[in-house]
């Protein structure tokens, strides 16, 4: 896995020094070409299937994740026997390290009739898919990909902090936020209300889109209109990016501007996903103030899992001023990459 961080000015490229990283199925060896680190990036395993459990047997990926009470708490999408994709919940201390797992779903759909979408997009027959996940007030808010006969649109999962952190999933209901004659996915709440309403960031492609909400209901005439085209965003044609596909965790406010991770497919490749990062202004967060040059998580040379050449990120979360992003690895392992933010920082908006 090669991790890049390279910066592009909205107006102007700016190349720098690449840091590469290479997780544990990688080569042990880094190629020559690769330029002096200048982010001290690291890779961890996190979650891989387990044969003794039906319901993540075959495939463990895509993990949302958010922080309450000092722990990482991580939803990750689960496929198991029957070919469903439901959610397995685990928590880390450290975020590095899983404490607890679960041995049972915490969250599913239950299905009328399969989804051939749902098998295009990871191997499942239907379901629910790649969690995001916030904490606003005393609520944790999940938006997610629902996947049955009707094809793929965006589902909201709304339950109290209380009963997120005593396992209480009884409560947790599926509710439908994109009109269902449309194919949705990737949409994301900022963990904060803006200016006092709920925002959800929803396309980023031709241009970012983002709706605000007094509330989270989502009633038949308050569904989300999106659009996106995955083709060449606005000011985006000097970029790396051949293929746009959506947003991955939810953005993350520092000092410089909200860190938003997001999918595309570079120009050239055929096939496979690459993570690229960007910076939002925090008062208008439709203005991108940078973004970097090259992909920071690429696959390379990784040739084990259920669909090869994909990383896709569903959670980000700073802990302890540790950046970690949890990504899925070829639809089939969830992996966690870790660094320093302010580095981060420092690199993605070029400051020495």
């Amino acid at each position: 896995m090669v991790l890049m961080s390279v910066c592009t000015k909205v107006d102007k490229v700016i190349p720098l020094t690449s840091p590469v990283v290479l997780d544990s199925s990688s080569p042990s060896s880094v190629p020559s070409e690769t330029p002096q680190r200048r982010v001290a990036w690291e890779t961890s395993p996190l979650i891989d299937p387990r044969r003794d459990r039906d319901f993540e047997c075959l495939q463990t990926f895509n993990a949302g994740a958010v922080v309450i009470e000092d722990k990482v708490h991580l939803l990750y999408r689960a496929i198991g026997a029957d070919n469903i994709s439901r959610f397995g919940y685990a928590n880390s201390r450290d975020g590095l390290h899983i404490d607890e797992r679960l041995d049972a779903p915490v969250c599913q759909y239950n299905l009328v009739r399969p989804s051939r979408y749902s098998f295009a997009s990871g191997g499942s027959t239907g379901g629910i898919e790649d969690p995001r996940i916030v904490r606003i007030e005393d609520k944790v808010h999940i938006t997610y990909t629902v996947c049955d006969a009707n094809g793929l649109g965006v589902g909201i999962t709304s339950i109290t902090v209380d009963d997120f952190l005593n396992k209480k999933w009884d409560h947790a209901k599926v509710r439908t936020i994109s009109p269902r004659a449309e194919m949705h996915k990737n949409w994301v709440l900022f963990p904060e209300k803006l200016n006092g309403r709920y925002a959800l960031l929803h396309s980023i492609t031709p241009k970012i889109l983002i709706d605000y909400f007094d509330d989270l209901e989502f009633g038949e005439e308050s569904l989300v209109r999106s659009y996106t085209n995955g083709g060449p965003s606005e000011g985006w044609a000097s970029g790396w990016e051949g293929w746009v596909r959506g947003v991955g965790p939810p953005p993350i406010r520092t000092e410089r501007g909200w860190l938003v991770f997001y999918h595309a497919l570079p120009k050239g490749l055929q096939g496979g996903y690459c993570i690229g990062a960007m910076l939002l202004d925090l008062e208008n967060p439709t203005t991108i103030l940078c973004r970097a040059k090259q992909p920071i998580i690429t696959p390379w040379d990784n040739l084990e899992g259920v669909k090869l050449n994909i990383v896709y990120a569903c959670g980000a979360v700073v802990k302890d001023d540790r950046l970690m992003v949890y990504y899925g690895a070829n639809d089939t392992k969830v992996r966690v990459a870790h660094t320093s933010l302010d580095e981060f920082l420092r690199e993605l908006t070029n400051e020495n």
